[in-house]
């Protein structure tokens, strides 16, 4: 099968060679670490079975975040961590969108402009909630950050998981309307006066099409019912991996590479062939500046308020009794079987890191 890593390996030189000037540190450590991911280069540890006496030399992973190899365990525990905090009450699913116009500045300023698209999405959201013809409270909002089209193009855009309720200043539970959080349009409306003004004010050299201004910016809004771990489940794909995983690639062959992608009007799947550099680049946009958090805890969600929600979670159980889901969410086993008796593997040495990382990755 082939894989990002080989992709890399096979390409990564000519890509530097050609945009290396211009890259950011974070993509060029992303292409270091994918080609070296699981290599010699990461270094390693040598397990030997108790029962047959078996030898494996492991390598270590990069634990890059942009690498599709790596996280899969973290995956599982931070699911976990945040289906234990759900309240028992049911959920909105909301997307904000930047339009097409916006994606080539943004792509320019890419910390500036993704911070400021994850504070707007929450601060306009918080300021709507707390208005007491919708909800008239403090709502709670988990935020992640997507990049990416299935056919990894340049699409930000912003997913929030949201309680269908509020605390409001008396520390009452205030439920929403059934299928009606905020009205979507006046919220797309704030939305996007919000973000220009604070687009403007944090680059104030930077020109905006003013096509931003004649149209109206999609916000989506719908209740997830019984499906909120369902939604979750569909953000912790991507929290610690970006744009596409590696049975999706389908080859690499005279310097093109072939991917499927599920058609997003249809839900076809379709295979799409790209030049290597071009498939690289198109990754390469998704990788996020480094030390930047897209996932984001506001209001009733954010670390101040954890004791709140625990409070909210007794409060709210007896009235909405918890829905059961199916698919639990499991994390891998840690300990390791021996492929030749099913014995218990364990470490007996380590392999170093070797001292220089491998060339165009």
């Amino acid at each position: 099968m082939t894989t990002l890593a080989d992709i890399v390996a096979a390409h990564g030189s000519a890509y530097l060679a050609e945009f290396g000037a211009k890259l950011l540190p974070s993509h060029r450590r992303a292409l270091t670490d994918i080609a070296a991911c699981r290599t010699e280069f990461m270094g390693g540890h040598v397990s030997r079975c108790e029962g047959c006496g078996h030898q494996q030399y492991i390598y270590h992973s990069c634990r890059n975040r942009s690498c599709p190899k790596c996280h899969g365990a973290e995956t599982g525990v931070w699911l976990e961590k945040r289906e234990a905090e759900l309240l028992p009450v049911r959920y909105f699913h909301l997307v904000f969108t930047l339009p097409a116009e916006l994606r080539d500045p943004v792509r320019r300023n890419q910390k500036i402009m993704y911070g400021i698209l994850m504070q707007t999405a929450a601060e306009t959201l918080a300021r709507m909630g707390l208005d007491s013809r919708f909800v008239g409270g403090k709502l709670g909002m988990l935020a992640v950050l997507h990049t990416w089209t299935r056919a990894l193009e340049h699409h930000p855009h912003v997913h929030m998981l949201v309680p269908a309720g509020a605390l409001d200043h008396e520390g009452n539970w205030r439920q929403s309307r059934k299928k009606f959080l905020v009205p979507v349009k006046a919220l797309s409306r704030l939305f996007r006066a919000r973000f220009m003004k604070l687009a403007r004010k944090a680059l104030p050299n930077e020109t905006f099409p003013p096509e931003v201004w004649q149209k109206e910016w999609v916000v989506f809004c719908r209740p997830t019912f019984n499906r909120a771990k369902k939604v979750l489940r569909y953000l912790g794909r991507y929290v610690h991996r970006i744009a596409i995983t590696n049975n999706r690639i389908v080859c690499l062959k005279s310097g093109q590479v072939t991917f499927r992608y599920q058609h997003s009007g249809t839900g076809q799947w379709k295979t799409m062939i790209l030049p290597a550099q071009e498939f690289l680049r198109r990754y390469l946009q998704h990788v996020l500046p480094q030390g930047f958090h897209k996932v984001r805890y506001y209001g009733l969600l954010s670390l101040a308020n954890r004791d709140t929600l625990k409070r909210l979670q007794l409060l709210l159980e007896p009235r909405h009794p918890r829905i059961r889901e199916e698919d639990p969410v499991t994390t891998p086993d840690s300990s390791a079987a021996c492929p030749c008796c099913a014995g218990l593997m364990v470490v007996i040495g380590w392999i170093p890191r070797s001292r220089s990382p491998p060339r165009g990755g």
